[in-house]
């Protein structure tokens, strides 16, 4: 059939006025979205320091409210300052001006885990464990801080022997350069080693953490203890087949590319202290104790399809005899 021209013309005509009339409502909603008094701004400001408990000197400042997907509530943008440092967090305000809601929407199609284990680069990395397991411990370290050293012990007497083929370990970069003076130039150390022999990296990284106290040296002299770290590099290196010329070359030039991307991307991931461990993306903050590492890799054990080790059955005390 065809259909004449004037017809097809007022067609269209009708379905372009009924669209404009449907955007000029939507502008209308958000446009009348009244501001909020500034008898509310005031306690609005007042709840939201006394909840998260700000410091003085942090500043509040309220966005204009915007239409919510919530009936009754409007979007509030809150923004906290203190000096150069700028957050801003979303709230549900009431149409009375009566009830502030902390808004947190999650996204149930996206897996925090695999995003936050995607912002880690793990190649070239040693691996202690098995290369190819489905679980992947990673740990933002300082050879020069004691609770690392607590935690390598953990890692490394505990879940490791426990979990064996099931789990891979792997160490990041994160010196604490500010607070341990020798920190930097270890991993700087440990990463020439970590070029030439794998066996070498953790034979050093054991030692290291385990000889905290000696490399800084009862006169706390730097310089000694960088001595002391290179002498020990080439050491670990010669047992472990490296190549020496090389790996000299590698300590005397003490280049920071490896230990700067490493601490880049802990920033991304918000890590500010020392240990941070990643399982499978599951942070743990500290040096928390086996149990804790074990409750965490198991559930990410699980979540891949493999099932956990046995636990470990305490040895019955021995009672002495009469």
């Amino acid at each position: 059939m065809v259909f004449p021209k004037r017809w097809f013309l007022t067609l269209l005509l009708r379905r372009s006025a009924v669209l404009c009339l449907f955007l000029c409502a939507v502008a209308v909603a958000q446009s009348s979205v009244p501001p909020i008094s500034p008898e509310v701004a005031v306690r609005v400001q007042r709840q939201v320091r006394a909840y998260f408990n700000m410091p003085p000197d942090v500043t509040i400042t309220l966005g204009k409210p915007a239409a919510s997907e919530f009936p009754n509530y409007q979007t509030l943008p809150v923004t906290m300052s203190l000096k150069d440092k700028t957050q801003t967090l979303d709230f549900l305000i009431s149409a009375d001006g009566k009830t502030l809601v902390r808004m947190m929407k999650l996204d149930l199609t996206k897996d925090v885990y695999a995003e936050t284990m995607n912002k880690i680069k793990l190649a070239d990395r040693p691996v202690r464990g098995n290369p190819e397991a489905k679980v992947t411990i990673v740990n933002y370290d300082d050879f020069e801080c004691p609770f690392c050293a607590r935690m390598h012990t953990t890692l490394m007497s505990e879940i490791l022997p426990q979990y064996q083929d099931k789990i891979r370990i792997i160490y990041k970069d994160y010196p604490l350069i500010s607070i341990h003076p020798w920190a930097q130039h270890a991993a700087n150390d440990a990463n020439c080693l970590a070029k030439e022999s794998s066996p070498g990296y953790w034979g050093l990284a054991d030692y290291l953490h385990a000889n905290q106290r000696a490399i800084s040296g009862p006169q706390q002299n730097v310089q000694a203890s960088f001595t002391e770290l290179d002498r020990l590099t080439m050491d670990f290196g010669k047992k472990n087949g490296a190549d020496l010329t090389q790996l000299q070359a590698c300590i005397k030039a003490q280049s920071d590319a490896v230990v700067k991307a490493s601490m880049a991307e802990g920033d991304t991931l918000n890590v500010s202290a020392t240990p941070t461990v990643f399982i499978n993306g599951e942070r743990l903050e500290g040096a928390v104790d086996a149990d804790a590492v074990r409750v965490a890799l198991n559930r990410q054990l699980l979540a891949v399809g493999v099932q956990p080790p046995p636990p470990i059955t305490p040895p019955n005390p021995v009672t002495p005899s009469k």
